[in-house]
């Protein structure tokens, strides 16, 4: 029964996933019916030669379709590691925003950006996953030496978020016009405006691994749950589980950061959500908290485009106005359940 209701939940959360990216992709200046982007969509993958305007089939191909399908795999991404950090980390507070990742991978993104760390050779993505595993190394290191309760744990998360934030404010004071410093801004605000297609071809194989090693890890996951001492006795390789997911979800937040922007809330309030309706066993948390953390953003993308008429909205604002009320009611529930 259970496997059935999961099942049929996965279903739906498969559709309203396919119903948000035809909604994505139709919302703009020019609104864009749903049945238009799927004959748009036929047309350019299987030629099927339907009669629609040149001039809103390139709009939904070259520009709206590429956004919402990088939204999706920014929301999953995001999701997905943070049910990974609070399940290993045994903390509810964990996502790779509160934990500094987020914080990291900006700041090696705008050093190779703006300092040209790497002499052009090095990647804006590859200068992130750098500044991802450089923040949780200090906040892991932080967290180690001051206490590893899950409360030092938390307040050594937003001891690297405030550095590694200051730091990314000083090189953009330091090393930007004034034009790359609003530009700057503005992304690490979150902001999916200059996505092509060619991001959306490296973040989606980049989500699909790091989804694969984490649904194959389920059962460790289970385990962690008493805690690494527990499971360590039935046979895991605590180490090699925590350096093996730790690094997939920090390699995912670099990526979908490097691309992006620093995305907050989605790591935090979309597996607490999911929880109460799928429970805490990772084989169906996971992929649940996948889908629903890729519906939340290309919502909050939405929301972002039509919020202010002719104006689009820094993403990350939406998520923070929608997650930290729903965060709260979150707490207060658990507090009185």
């Amino acid at each position: 029964m259970i496997r059935l209701r999961f099942s049929l939940a996965l279903l739906a959360g498969g559709l309203v996933l396919l119903a948000a990216l035809a909604i994505g992709a139709g919302v703009g200046e020019t609104a864009i019916p749903p049945d238009v982007v799927l004959k748009a969509v036929a047309n350019r993958l299987w030629v099927a030669g339907y009669p629609i305007d040149p001039i809103d089939e390139g709009v939904i191909w070259s520009y709206r379709l590429s956004r919402t399908l990088m939204a999706a795999c920014c929301g999953a991404g995001l999701a997905v590691s943070g049910v990974v950090l609070q399940s290993l980390l045994r903390n509810p507070l964990a996502d790779p925003y509160v934990m500094g990742i987020s914080a990291g991978a900006s700041t090696g993104a705008v050093a190779v950006a703006l300092l040209g760390l790497g002499g052009g050779v090095v990647s804006m993505s590859a200068g992130a996953l750098a500044g991802a595993l450089l923040a949780f190394g200090f906040v892991i290191l932080l967290a180690l030496k001051a206490g590893r309760s899950p409360v030092m744990v938390v307040l050594a998360g937003v001891a690297g978020s405030q550095l590694f934030n200051a730091i990314t404010s000083f090189v953009v004071a330091r090393s930007a016009n004034a034009e790359q410093a609003r530009g700057i801004l503005f992304w690490l605000l979150g902001n999916l405006s200059g996505v092509r297609w060619p991001d959306v071809g490296l973040a989606l194989p980049v989500l699909l691994v790091g989804m694969a090693l984490c649904l194959w890890h389920v059962r460790v996951l289970d385990a962690f749950l008493f805690g690494s001492s527990s499971a360590a006795a039935l046979g895991v390789s605590v180490r090699r589980v925590w350096v093996t997911l730790i690094g997939a979800s920090a390699v995912m937040t670099a990526v979908m950061v490097s691309m992006v922007g620093s995305i907050g809330f989605v790591g935090l309030v979309v597996p607490h959500a999911v929880r109460l309706v799928a429970g805490v066993s990772h084989g169906r948390l996971l992929p649940l908290s996948a889908l629903c953390g890729a519906v939340f953003l290309i919502i909050a993308d939405v929301v972002s485009r039509a919020l202010i008429t002719g104006q689009v909205v820094p993403i990350g604002v939406v998520t923070a106005l929608v997650g930290a009320p729903v965060f709260a009611l979150l707490l207060i529930r658990g507090r009185t359940a």
